[in-house]
C-alpha cells in the first residue's frame, strides 16, 4: 500500500503540472485573487460579515480533488444503478460551472447557488462557500491527463473492481494533484494581497473571474480546450518515463488476466495453435465510435456467441496501414459467418485524439469496421498493451485465444480466425481464404526515426541541440548512418518539427521505401539520387512516400519544407 501510494503522489505531481491542466488554471488563479479581498468593499473598507480567513485557495483544490475522485470511482456505477444517461454528471458540471460564472458577475444569483452548501460550511463565509462549490463543480467536468495511475483509477471505477488498493491510489492521486494545484492559488491570493488594483477593484474582478469560470464551460462544451493539449507540447513525457509508472502499476496491481495475456504475446510465430489467454477484458474510456449502427457503442449483446478480432492500430502509423487491409478482407470475408471486428484507435501523436482525422484516417484505407475512440487509453491500458499493431483474438465464449503483435503471419491468424469460426463443427462451410500480398518488409531497414524534442535520438549533430524552441541549424559535413539531420530555422516540439523559411531535413536511410509524417499545407521537395520531386501537402498529418525504390538500398535524402509545415517521423519499408 505504501509503494501505491507512492506510486499515485508521483502521478498525481506529473498530472498536476502537465499541459492538459493549463485551462483550469486561469480559473484558479482568478478565484483565489477575488476571494483575497472579498471583504473588502471596492475602496478597501472591511465587512465584518466577511472578516474570517481567506480559505478559498484550499477549498477550491479540495472541492476539486474530492468530486474527481469521487466521480471517477464511483461515477459510472451511479450512472449504472440510475436511469441517467452516460455523460449526466460532466452535463451537471458545465450547468453548475455557468450558473457559478453567472453568479460572479450577479451576487443574487450566487447567493441562491450557495444556500444549499451554508449548513456544511461550518459558518464558513460566501467566498469560502463559492470556492469550495468552484471545486465540485470543476472536478466533475475536468479530469488530469490520462496516464498509467489515471486510467489504472478510471478503470476500476468502470468495471466495478474498487479496493483498498484502488482507493489508496486515487487519494494519492487527487493529493499529488491538488500540490501544484494549490501552489499556483495560493500565488493567486499572494498577488491580489500586494497588488493595490487587486484589493480596490474587488468588483470588477469578480466579474473578470465570472466570465473566465463561463469561457471554460462553453470552451468545455464544445471540446475547446482539446486545442490546448493538441497545441502545447507534452513537457511532462519524460517524467512520466522516469517514473516509470504503467510498469510500477501493472507490479502493484496486475491481475492474472495481463500475466495470462503477456504469456500468449509470447507464443509461437508463426501461430498453428489456438491458446487459452483468459477472459477478453472491456472496451473502457471509449471516446466515440463510428462505423456503428447511428455510431453507438457495440454492446455486450452484440458481441455475445460472436468470434471477435480486436485491432488496436494509430491512423498515421506506416506499420498499421500495411496490416489493415487484411483486417478489412477478414471482415468482408467472414462477418457473414460471425466474425465482428473492432478498431479500437489509439492515438501515438496528439493530434490523432481528433475524431475527425481519424474518420478520414478510416476513410483513406478503406476501414469499415467498426471503430472505438480510445483516446484516454482506457482500453489500451485494459489489454495491458504497448504496440501498434496489435490484435487480440477472442472466441464466442469471450476468451482469448490468440495475441498478434506487430505485422506479418497474417495466415496464420486467419487460419486460426476460421477455426474459431467453425467451432465443434469442422464441417462447416466457409468462403476461401483471402490472398492478399503480405507487404511486411523481409530485409534489413532503418527503424522508425521519430523528429521531436522527446524522441528524436538520430538527430545527428549538436549544435545546436535538438531541444524546444526555434532554432537556426546547418547541416554537418557528413550524416552517420541512419540519422537525420537539419538545415535553416526550425521549431523544435516534443513531438514535431515546424519548418521556417529555407528549412531542409536530410536523411541517411536503409531501405526501398521511406514515408515522411507530414501535415499543413505546403510542399516536400524531395533531392534523392539526381532527382528531385515534388509533393503537395495539405490538412491534417499524414504520410507521404517520399522514397520508393525497386530494391532495398542505401542512400542519403534531402528534403526542403516548405514554411508551417510540421513533420513528425520516418518510417520505412
Amino acid at each position: 500500500m505504501i509503494t501505491l501510494g507512492l506510486i499515485g503522489l508521483v502521478g498525481g505531481l506529473i498530472a498536476g503540472i502537465s499541459p492538459c491542466i493549463l485551462p483550469v488554471l486561469p480559473i484558479i488563479f482568478m478565484s483565489s485573487s477575488a476571494a483575497a479581498g472579498a471583504g473588502s468593499d471596492e475602496h478597501g473598507v472591511a465587512h465584518d460579515a466577511e472578516s474570517r480567513p481567506d480559505l478559498t485557495p484550499f477549498l477550491v483544490v479540495a472541492g476539486l480533488a474530492v468530486s474527481f475522485s469521487v466521480f471517477t470511482l464511483l461515477g459510472t456505477l451511479a450512472l449504472n444503478a440510475l436511469p441517467l444517461p452516460s455523460d449526466f454528471i460532466r452535463w451537471a458540471g458545465l450547468v453548475a460551472l455557468l450558473a457559478l460564472g453567472i453568479g460572479m458577475i450577479v451576487p443574487a444569483v450566487e447567493r441562491i447557488i450557495e444556500r444549499p452548501f451554508a449548513r456544511f460550511s461550518g459558518g464558513a463565509g460566501t467566498g469560502n462557500r463559492r470556492g469550495f462549490v468552484l471545486g465540485l463543480a470543476l472536478g466533475a467536468v475536468y479530469v488530469p491527463c490520462a496516464g498509467p495511475v489515471l486510467a489504472a483509477i478510471t478503470v476500476a471505477g468502470a468495471t466495478g473492481k474498487i479496493g483498498g488498493d484502488t482507493i489508496v491510489l486515487t487519494i494519492a492521486f487527487a493529493l499529488g494533484t491538488s500540490i501544484p494545484l494549490l501552489a499556483f492559488a495560493l500565488a493567486g491570493r499572494r498577488v491580489s494581497e500586494r497588488v493595490r488594483a487587486f484589493r480596490t477593484r474587488q468588483r470588477g474582478l469578480r466579474v473578470a473571474a465570472g466570465v473566465v469560470v463561463i469561457g471554460l464551460a462553453v470552451a468545455l462544451t464544445f471540446n475547446l480546450s482539446d486545442a490546448i493539449q493538441r497545441a502545447v507540447p507534452d513537457y511532462t513525457s519524460a517524467l512520466d518515463k522516469a517514473a516509470d509508472t504503467s510498469a510500477r502499476i501493472h507490479d502493484a496491481i496486475g491481475n492474472e488476466q495481463s500475466k495470462s495475456l503477456s504469456a500468449c504475446v509470447n507464443a509461437q510465430v508463426p501461430a498453428t495453435s489456438l491458446e487459452n489467454c483468459g477472459p477478453a477484458p472491456k472496451f473502457a474510456g471509449i471516446a466515440h465510435w463510428f462505423n456503428t449502427a447511428d455510431n453507438k457503442p457495440l454492446t455486450a449483446a452484440d458481441l455475445k456467441g460472436k468470434v471477435v478480432l480486436v485491432d488496436f492500430w494509430a491512423y498515421s502509423c506506416i506499420n498499421c496501414q500495411r496490416a489493415i487491409p487484411h483486417v478489412e478482407a477478414w471482415y468482408q470475408r467472414y462477418k457473414k459467418d460471425g466474425l465482428v471486428v473492432v478498431g479500437v484507435h489509439t492515438p501515438e501523436y496528439a493530434f490523432e485524439h481528433d475524431l475527425g482525422n481519424v474518420e478520414s484516417g478510416a476513410k483513406r484505407l478503406g476501414i469499415t469496421y467498426p471503430v472505438a475512440l480510445d483516446n484516454d487509453y482506457g482500453t489500451w491500458n485494459n489489454f495491458g498493451n504497448d504496440s501498434w499493431p496489435a490484435e487480440y483474438l477472442v472466441d464466442a465464449n469471450g476468451v482469448i485465444r490468440h495475441v498478434a503483435i506487430g505485422e506479418g503471419d497474417y495466415g496464420g491468424t486467419e487460419k486460426l480466425i476460421r477455426s474459431l469460426l467453425k467451432g465443434s463443427d469442422t464441417a462447416k462451410a466457409l468462403p476461401s481464404a483471402t490472398n492478399l500480398p503480405d507487404t511486411t518488409p523481409q530485409h534489413a531497414q532503418s527503424q522508425e526515426t521519430y523528429l521531436g524534442s522527446e524522441r528524436g535520438k538520430q538527430f545527428y549533430t549538436g549544435k545546436p541541440a535538438l531541444t524546444n524552441g526555434t532554432h537556426a541549424f546547418t547541416f554537418p559535413a557528413n550524416i552517420g548512418d541512419n540519422q537525420f539531420t537539419l538545415e535553416g530555422p526550425w521549431k523544435v516540439a516534443a513531438q514535431d518539427l515546424t519548418a521556417g523559411t529555407g528549412a531542409k531535413l536530410a536523411l541517411s536511410f536503409t531501405g526501398n521505401k521511406v514515408y515522411l509524417d507530414a501535415g499543413g499545407t505546403g510542399t516536400l521537395t524531395v533531392h534523392a539520387d539526381g532527382k528531385t520531386k515534388t509533393f503537395n501537402v495539405s490538412g491534417a498529418p499524414d504520410i507521404y512516400t517520399v522514397i520508393d525504390l525497386a530494391e532495398t538500398a542505401r542512400g542519403v535524402v534531402e528534403i526542403d519544407v516548405s514554411p508551417g509545415l510540421q513533420v513528425y517521423s520516418f518510417t520505412f519499408g
